[in-house]
């Protein structure tokens, strides 16, 4: 850090450069232009004295083919234009700041690198396209609350020897149809659509820095929050890595796939940071710009990865907004998660919901409300979860209910409603409410949030676990280690039945419909495969479970109750009973918003006992009773099992 601050002259917070002075330029052709007679590039550097394009014929190594003084442009930029087909060739820029050249990079508008994305890869893009491309079309999504998403991990999907997957840990493995695991049960993309699941968020797939990919047949794992080239594909993603044309083919072939088979693809991104600091492609053209400082002139971190990206900025504004575009123009992609998304600015996440929303009205938006750490961009600016309702068409995900379920993610023992802990029956109900305003939710007694935040429905993620801590599982495995695998099956049962009955938009992890587990490793970001990869045969050892899921999603899909679209609907339609300690049980009003259910009761037993509920007036049918699906519509009683969920209706 001392280096770069003396490097670049910023020792001190006077010293930094009157970034608001720089020019902003607001053309479109950032990076490279590619036709077969020529090829233009142009960076922004508004710093630089000096700026260089570099030609090699390697994506590594060797020395370059030639070296090419750029001359300056409007703006800020610098520009030059090489004539004849360059395609095959790679390149990179150096710029000089304050006399000093820096290092060789790819710009950060990049689309086509070679191997590790140390270069820029000069291709035809529209030679990457499937057939059919240009007719590819996703399905329809009428409102964001009709979203039920699944987050997977590309390699984790498909590594497992019973997997059935010929592919193993690339993008075309869940292009794959008719996989099977050792019993014959359906794997991959056929799992998907038989699951019902609507959304597939894949973990980070653009190019990431952790992964060696000159070593393709060495098993290398990392979820991927380490981004180096946001605009490009992740090379170990591939078939072949040292093909730059291949893994943006075949990320094209995996959107064409799942769109042709009723499904959506949800990219991570991550914004957030950059997994290089000093040396970054965007800090190694404009030192500092692209990135907030601390009160000494550093780095501010409130991302706990060393830097935090200036969202506020207009010309790092742009390129967030130009980069999205890019994803959904060129691969089709039908939604986003933002990784830390409380560090990026309201101006900017709305900015960004407003023209992605006018390329794809049905896209899907959403974010973790925090950071990870204190961040000088003042909070009532950020995209934090208290903020929620001036966020235009965009979720954050729900800490209240994920922990109101099964217990603190920070307290590995602590138990939440599905295991049992007293007191958490209005956190169960701010989550059933979809963090909205209800007159029945006695917010003082909420675990985190002491007042509601969402505007509308589908301004919340559901959820009660994801790719980060322990998987529920294994967070049961551990703080309901007293109880026995039969009951804790049960419990697993009840806190992804309270996930999808409760309002506002749905999220699983992979595997958890079957009881995956990490063998208890928390955080298993760079741990191995043995670790991480989903056994499939867990689907046919946990049947019962799966079956049950997956009768839950096809009961949410059917029955608009579970999906209401207006806030008034919400304090109007849903109505709590008799909550007890660790019972909480309401009813929703279906005819209202079009539901063949006129009314749906639904109880949640958080107990190690049977437990009784005032059953209202009526001839009620039973859809679940005590986590099992009443196939023959049995007549409803007044009693719910141990760590169980019921759903009556009429």
């Amino acid at each position: 850090m001392v280096v770069l601050l003396l490097f670049f002259g910023m020792k001190t917070k006077a010293q930094l450069p009157e970034f608001e002075k720089y020019p902003v330029y607001g053309g479109k052709d950032l990076g490279l232009t590619y036709a077969p007679g020529s090829s233009f590039f142009r960076i922004w550097s508004p710093p630089s004295e000096q700026a260089e394009l570099i030609l090699y014929d390697k994506p590594l190594g060797g020395e370059a083919l030639q070296r090419m003084e750029m001359r300056r442009g409007e703006k800020g930029t610098w520009q030059v234009t090489v004539g004849g087909d360059l395609a095959g060739r790679y390149y990179a820029f150096r710029v000089m700041v304050n006399g000093k050249w820096g290092k060789e990079v790819p710009d950060p508008y990049v689309r086509s690198v070679g191997l590790n994305g140390r270069r820029g890869a000069v291709i035809d893009l529209r030679s990457t396209d499937p057939p059919g491309w240009e007719l590819d079309k996703a399905p329809l999504t009428a409102y964001k609350t009709d979203a039920i998403i699944y987050e997977l991990h590309v390699r984790d999907a498909s590594i497992s020897p019973n997997s059935g997957i010929s592919f193993k840990g690339k993008f075309i493995g869940l292009t794959e149809t008719g996989t099977r695991n050792s019993g014959g049960l359906t794997t991959g993309l056929d799992h998907l659509k038989e699951l019902g699941v609507t959304h597939v968020h894949l973990l980070p797939s653009y190019d990431f820095y952790s992964v060696d990919e000159t070593r393709p047949d060495t098993p290398q794992y990392n979820w991927g929050y380490d981004p180096l080239n946001y605009n490009v594909p992740e090379g170990s993603y591939s078939t072949q890595a040292s093909d730059p044309a291949a893994r943006i083919r075949e990320f094209k072939q995996l959107v064409r796939t799942f769109h042709d088979n009723g499904l959506k693809v949800v990219m991570d991104v991550v914004y957030n940071h950059t997994m290089l600091t000093e040396d970054s492609w965007f800090n190694q053209l404009v030192p500092g710009y692209y990135y907030r400082q601390d009160a000494k002139g550093g780095f501010s971190n409130a991302t706990a990865c060393g830097n935090e990206t200036a969202s506020e900025r207009p010309m790092f504004r742009k390129f967030m907004l130009e980069s999205l575009r890019y994803w959904v123009e060129e691969y089709h992609v039908d939604g986003f998660r933002f990784d830390l998304m409380g560090v990026h600015d309201i101006e900017t996440m709305n900015l960004i919901s407003t023209e992605l929303h006018k390329i794809k009205p049905d896209i899907l938006l959403y974010g973790e409300g925090w950071t990870a750490g204190p961040s000088p961009l003042p909070e009532e600016l950020r995209a934090v979860k208290m903020n929620a309702r001036l966020l235009k068409d965009i979720a954050v995900f729900s800490d209240d209910i994920r922990d109101g379920i099964k217990g603190s993610v920070f307290e590995h023992a602590d138990k939440g409603f599905a295991s049992g802990k007293p007191g958490m029956e209005e956190s169960i109900k701010f989550g059933v409410t979809g963090a909205m305003q209800h007159p029945q939710v006695d917010y003082a007694k909420v675990n985190y949030s002491k007042a509601p935040y969402a505007g509308y429905p589908w301004n919340v993620v559901s959820y009660c676990e994801c790719h980060d801590n322990h998987v529920l599982f294994d967070k049961l495995a551990i703080s309901a280690a007293t109880h026995s695998e039969e009951e804790r099956r049960e419990m697993h049962k009840l806190a992804l039945g309270i996930v999808l009955t409760s309002q506002g938009i749905s999220f699983l992890h992979a595997g958890t419909e079957f009881l995956r587990s990490k063998n208890g490793v928390e955080n298993s970001y760079q741990s191995p495969d043995s670790i991480n990869r989903i056994d499939w045969d867990l689907k046919t050892a946990n049947r019962d479970v799966y079956e049950f899921v997956r009768a839950l999603i096809a009961m949410r899909k059917a029955h608009p109750a579970f999906r209401l679209n207006e806030a008034s609907q919400v304090g109007e339609l849903i109505r709590f009973r008799d909550d007890r300690d660790n019972v909480v049980s309401f009813t929703l009003d279906g005819a209202p918003v079009g539901d063949s259910w006129k009314q749906v009761m639904v109880v949640y037993n958080g107990n190690p006992r049977s437990m009784s509920f005032a059953l209202p007036k009526g001839k009620w049918k039973v859809h679940i009773q005590d986590n099992q699906l009443a196939k023959n519509r049995a007549k409803a009683t007044a009693t719910i099992a141990p760590w169980s969920m019921t759903v009556l209706y009429r």
